[in-house]
């Protein structure tokens, strides 16, 4: 036996001893005698019981990546052998937790030792103690499917925990638990299948770098709504989408996941702090706490789960940490929730990588990287999906990704790699975010590929030319853009009047409409409703606007309009329940129009 006087984990089941370790740099170890061990199986190293996990064999000589601190290793420690691939186990009491990047619950770890991770420190991710209360919703003699809901439990007060049907189990329940409280480890249903029974707990382990799939894999249809004005009328991204936040330092990225956590509609968010600052992280801890969500006014805490691997925990736990934030994601997408995942941020995932593979010696290629990078981006973003997940139910993991390219090079590889498999892409302006302008999303640099399926729900859902309002704008954003060129040159006084009322249009659309005040308790977040109205005032606003330009009126009479103070507040000044005050505007709007309209018109008169 192993450590006969220590108490182990439930989670440790040794199958064997190895003690033969024969080298080792860093957190990266290798041991003799394990021909006959699995790649991905996880392993204990040394008498303090390192997690690891074996990453390559050759001959009988396994590579184990340890998860923690090698330090004061030598060669002839022992290796212990768990027989199971790195698992994170599932059930009630995920939500409002605060995990590492290996599924250990920080705040147990806390009170065991302190604020501070020893080593070897073994914890089980569920309380097997608690008591939850099962309520079934299917009884004795019912033929079940995959992905079909046994039982509900109250996990949080806005949040429901089902337990459904695995996946690849189906056939006639023989035994249903009452309702009634009990722990995770107890047995609440068993399945009579074809090749046997199922026992059925609460409690489940899953692999976390093994895809948990759809039962059926559809095409994204649904837009994440966000309340960021820019995303979701220019640059939408939908559920079971991925995305990605690239940004300089001071960009704004952390903010904007932030922001997307606080007020998108996932049901369940999960916020991976991977390889921030330590700072950056204390201040996610302790801000979501005090969020409140925007639909129920509960804390937002009792919808999300927060991963934690800082910059100084160790490197290769970092490397492991998005694979257990998607695994828990499927988990919740398999009850049928949409579920929000946020990165923050790849590139520091992506450097543990490229420090593990330097370990390995393994050849590098762009800035050291090795060349299986695109391929470990694509294994984690193909995670991301819509789809069925049980008869009649539907669920979705949407991914959003933060990238920090060393000085804002946007041509660095993990930028370049990534836009490979996201759809959304949603570039930070360092330019915008100096000039206080947030979010600080460039409309020139950024693009989404779901404008035809969001084009679709708009006028659907909501009944309007979404995507010709979205044409419009943009169409004068980019013509800003080119004109903004010259202006350095020769001023914008020197411009033609049509000129000039781009850059006037275009000033309304960035200040008015693009910027958006996170501080601000109705600014910080608009319904698709409002964001609708806002844009199609703007666009009325220049359309009438050009037409008396062409007409021979002087631009600065256009620029003097007192409706141009409104089509500026109002993004502030109007709730997201009483958009009948736009209607207001758009009546005092034309009205100064059609006065105009008269001077111009007797102004030709007495011309003629």
């Amino acid at each position: 036996m192993v450590n006969k006087g220590k108490e182990q984990s439930s989670r440790v089941a040794h199958e064997g001893i190895i003690t033969g370790i024969n080298a080792i740099n860093g957190p990266v170890v290798k041991g003799s005698g394990m021909a006959d061990a699995n790649v991905m199986e996880l392993v204990y190293v040394s008498d303090e019981h390192l997690a690891g996990e074996v990453i390559s064999i050759d001959g009988d000589v396994a590579t184990i990546q340890v998860y923690e601190d090698t330090t004061g290793l030598k060669p002839g420690v022992p290796i212990y052998r768990t027989g199971r691939p790195l698992s994170v186990e599932l059930g009630p009491g995920l939500v409002g937790n605060v995990l590492d990047g290996i599924a250990r619950p920080l705040n147990v770890i806390r009170e065991k030792q302190g604020v501070f991770i020893g080593r070897g420190v073994q914890t089980e991710t569920i309380d097997r103690q608690k008591k939850w209360l099962f309520t079934p919703q299917v009884k004795e003699g019912d033929n079940v499917l995959p992905g079909q809901v046994l039982g509900t439990i109250p996990e949080t007060p806005i949040l429901e925990h089902r337990i459904v049907v695995p996946q690849g189990v189906s056939g006639k329940i023989s035994s249903i638990a009452p309702q009634g409280e009990y722990t995770v480890t107890e047995q609440i249903a068993a399945i009579k299948t074809k090749d046997g029974s199922e026992k059925i707990t609460m409690l489940r382990e899953w692999p976390v770098r093994r895809m948990h799939p759809l039962q059926k894999r559809m095409k994204p249809s649904l837009p994440l709504i966000t309340g960021q004005r820019v995303i979701d009328a220019l640059f939408p991204l939908a559920k079971g989408g991925t995305a990605a936040i690239p940004g300089g330092f001071g960009a704004g990225k952390t903010v904007l996941q932030h922001q997307l956590a606080s007020w998108s509609d996932a049901d369940v968010i999960i916020y991976i702090g991977c390889g921030e600052r330590g700072n950056e992280m204390t201040d996610v801890l302790g801000e979501f706490p005090k969020l409140k969500d925007p639909r129920s006014g509960r804390p937002l805490m009792e919808r999300t789960i927060l991963i934690a691997n800082t910059s100084n925990m160790p490197v290769t736990a970092r490397e492991s940490s998005i694979y257990t934030g998607v695994t828990i994601g499927e988990y919740f997408r398999d009850m049928g929730y949409h579920v929000a995942l946020m990165a923050d941020s790849t590139s520091r995932w992506a450097e543990a990588v490229r420090e593990i593979a330097g370990r390995l010696e393994e050849m590098p290629v762009e800035e050291g990287f090795p060349a299986y990078l695109p391929a470990r981006l694509a294994e984690f973003y193909e995670r991301a999906g819509y789809g069925e997940v049980g008869p009649d139910r539907y669920g979705s993991i949407t991914i959003i990704g933060a990238v920090s390219p060393p000085g804002g090079d946007f041509t660095e590889p993990v930028t370049q790699n990534t836009k490979r498999f996201i759809r959304t892409f949603w570039a930070l302006d360092k330019r915008l975010a100096f000039a206080r302008h947030f979010p600080a999303i460039s409309w020139i640099d950024t693009y989404s590929e779901y404008i035809d399926e969001m084009a679709k729900w708009w006028k659907e859902e909501k009944k309007g030319d979404w995507r010709g309002l979205r044409q419009r704008t943009l169409s004068v954003l980019s013509r800003e853009n080119e004109l903004q060129k010259i202006v350095q040159i020769i001023g914008p006084d020197a411009l033609p009047s049509d000129q000039r009322l781009i850059l006037h249009v275009a000033s309304l659309i960035k200040e008015g409409f693009l910027q958006q005040n996170a501080m601000d308790e109705i600014d910080r977040y608009s319904t698709p409703e409002k964001e609708f109205k806002m844009l199609d005032l703007i666009v009325k606003y220049e359309e009438r606007a050009q037409k008396l330009v062409q007409g021979g009126l002087p631009i600065y009479r256009i620029q003097e309009m007192k409706v141009n103070i409104k089509l500026l507040t109002m993004k502030h000044e109007v709730a997201d329940d009483k958009l009948d005050e736009m209607d207001t505007i758009e009546q005092e709007m034309n009205q100064e129009f059609d006065e105009l309209g008269k001077t111009l018109v007797t102004s030709a008169e007495k011309k003629g």
